[in-house]
């Protein structure tokens, strides 16, 4: 073999080979050199849709392939139990034949989510209630050892496999969809696979709905000028989003401080936090913003994920705003399921009721249950007997089980389960807060506020003092809004009214991230008490003493970090019509000056790369 087919043979086995230092991602300039030939392929046969769709569904299994390596396997699996079984429900006549296979295609694709997600954290809850000394073990890679003959799989940790909840929840809405009549279920193999597996989405989002994908996939490629533009303006968004905003704040501060609060004063950790908020945002949907550019240049369309979350006025309007693909996903198949607002089922008790048990278990403190217990049964009370309250308490026991599950979606942590709680306790706090007339919320924050003060005197803590200066705050709104509402000024602030609202619930919101960033990043056997111990480092930091006459000094160290947080508000909260208006000029210039302004933005947006990539922090879930 001479050298120059040695080399080729290398470059062959590089090109097809899974490397787990390098995947397949947006950030790399050998994705763009596949999507390249992906598209020149395309244009070959754009409008044979079926070949058009085995092509796209190959080209999607490579792109995982080379994303997650021998993972494909798991992919295959939830792409053949869910055709199956959605080809066999709708020919069952029994009800209890169609809900007992729907529930086994769900708990078959549940339990390899279920498997590879928390066989750590119930490992750790099992231990930590019985003080056994159980130990993880992938019974699965040992199992494909065995039918290898070689130690090909590691056995003694579990690794989470890339994207594994998204194409999951899309499998499990496919086959309730086709369950409750909504959609026929896909006859082809090759067309349902394809909306499974589509690339752009696969490994990170959005949750794509059968009902808005699969009519795609049976129309002819159309792709306008302007529609082309569009796409190209979402790709270079989305990539200014990641390596600029994200990746730099990531590098240069956030990332530093998360690993040890303790090394940095209370500024730095606030700044970190505060960061953190635009970093993760940045991300998420920097990635949402290429994928729908990559998936529109296909011909297809995605749904939007995001919309302006930081321009929300309260935690429930977040929730609308942000990963919206979710968010309706949670409310379609596990809020409505739950009661919604109309009802209580056993369940709406049982996932609180579960959560209290087990959270007092590890905390070796009852007070705790018996806590959740009293107010649970209250609750169940005042539902029973005040028909008045009974929708509104019904909706916010749901609401509150559904943010707490979802919480645990985003990771195998308590300190996920502590987010998704404190983010369904804003919402229902808000709730009772909008109920209540502007002297009666004066009066309650003001002597909230007091409370926490009192509390920090006498009983001196970090949390106390964060209590307090946040509820200080919230009580000088409340007297400013009080005193124009008297004045009868409403009509002319109502601006400030939502400029307020606006900054609020920003701060709460990146004060309830700073459990979802504990969280994050770590193994997940050190994951519960390695975060809380990040956290509780960091709330040490951030209400504890401060010296204010360092506070400029190390402002302006950090200047950089502060710009580029700032740059990244003010963009993001600029005016939508704004926003539309300079995506529309760009779709619509000149291809020349298109091209010219591509390669600048190209230019410049890698300037800011980092020397070690950073991985889309999404593809952990």
């Amino acid at each position: 073999m001479t050298e120059f087919a040695k080399v080729a043979l290398d470059y062959l086995k590089n090109l097809f080979a899974f490397d787990q230092a390098h995947p397949l991602l947006f950030t790399q300039s050998y994705f763009w050199a596949f999507l390249a030939i992906v598209l020149g392929v395309l244009c070959l046969f754009r409008n044979r849709i079926l070949l058009r769709n085995a092509f796209l569904f190959m080209m999607s299994l490579f792109f995982y392939y080379k994303t997650s390596g021998l993972f494909l396997i798991l992919l295959l699996t939830v792409i053949l139990s869910g055709y199956l079984t959605g080809l066999l429900l709708p020919r069952l006549r029994s009800k209890w034949w169609k809900s007992f296979f729907l529930f086994l295609g769900i708990a078959i694709s549940l339990s390899l989510l279920f498997y590879y997600k928390y066989a750590y954290f119930v490992t750790d809850v099992v231990n930590n209630l019985f003080g056994t000394h159980f130990a993880v073990r992938d019974w699965i890679a040992s199992a494909g050892n065995s039918i290898a003959g070689s130690q090909v799989f590691s056995v003694d940790s579990i690794f989470l496999p890339v994207g594994i909840s998204f194409f999951i929840f899309q499998a499990i809405s496919y086959l309730v969809d086709v369950h409750r009549g909504r959609i026929e279920p896909v006859r082809n193999l090759v067309d349902f696979g394809f909306y499974i597996s589509f690339f752009p989405q696969l490994v990170a989002g959005p949750i794509v709905r059968a009902t808005d994908f699969i009519p795609q996939i049976h129309k002819p490629f159309f792709l306008t000028r302007r529609q082309m533009g569009i796409a190209v303006f979402w790709i270079l968004n989305g990539l200014a989003k990641k390596l600029i905003l994200s990746d730099y704040l990531a590098v240069n501060h956030c990332d530093r401080v998360f690993e040890n609060p303790l090394l940095y004063s209370g500024f730095e950790n606030l700044l970190a936090l505060f960061g953190y908020s635009l970093q993760v945002y940045a991300d998420f949907s920097g990635y949402t913003d290429i994928a729908i550019g990559v998936a529109m240049l296909m011909g297809f369309y995605l749904p939007k994920n995001f919309n302006s979350p930081y321009k929300a006025r309260n935690a429930s309007e977040f929730w609308k705003r942000w990963h919206i693909s979710l968010s309706k996903w949670l409310q379609d198949y596990l809020y409505i399921p739950l009661g919604g607002n109309r009802k209580g089922t056993f369940w709406s008790y049982a996932i609180i009721l579960g959560i209290g048990f087990l959270a007092s278990a590890l905390a070796r403190n009852w007070w705790v249950f018996g806590t959740v217990l009293a107010l649970t049964a209250i609750l169940a009370v005042l539902i029973t007997f005040c028909k008045g309250l009974r929708k509104e308490l019904i909706a916010d026991i749901n609401r509150m089980d559904t943010m707490l599950l979802g919480g645990l979606w985003h990771g195998a942590s308590w300190n996920f389960m502590i987010w998704g709680g404190l983010n369904g306790l804003g919402m229902l706090i808000y709730r009772f807060w909008h109920s209540c007339n502007v002297y009666f919320r004066t009066l309650t924050v003001s002597l909230v506020c007091l409370a926490f003060y009192l509390l920090n005197r006498f009983f001196p803590a970090a949390v106390f003092n964060l209590f307090f200066i946040w509820t200080a705050v919230i009580a000088f709104g409340a007297w400013v809004h009080m005193l124009y509402h008297k004045c009868h000024f409403k009509a002319a602030f109502r601006w400030l009214d939502t400029a307020w609202s606006v900054l609020m619930t920003f701060i709460f919101i990146t004060f309830t991230r700073l459990f979802f960033r504990s969280g994050s990043n770590l193994e997940p056997a050190l994951a519960n008490e390695q975060a809380w111990n990040t956290a509780k480092n960091m709330v040490e930091r951030i209400g504890g003493p401060w010296d204010m006459s360092l506070v400029p000094q190390m402002a302006w160290h950090h200047r950089n970090v502060i710009f580029v947080f700032v740059a990244g508000m003010i963009i993001h909260w600029l005016p939508e019509r704004f926003k539309r208006r300079y995506r529309l000029w760009f779709a619509t210039m000149p291809l020349p000056l298109m091209v010219l302004v591509c390669v600048l933005a190209v230019f410049l947006i890698f300037q800011f790369v980092v020397a070690d990539l950073q991985s889309f922090i999404y593809f952990q879930f």
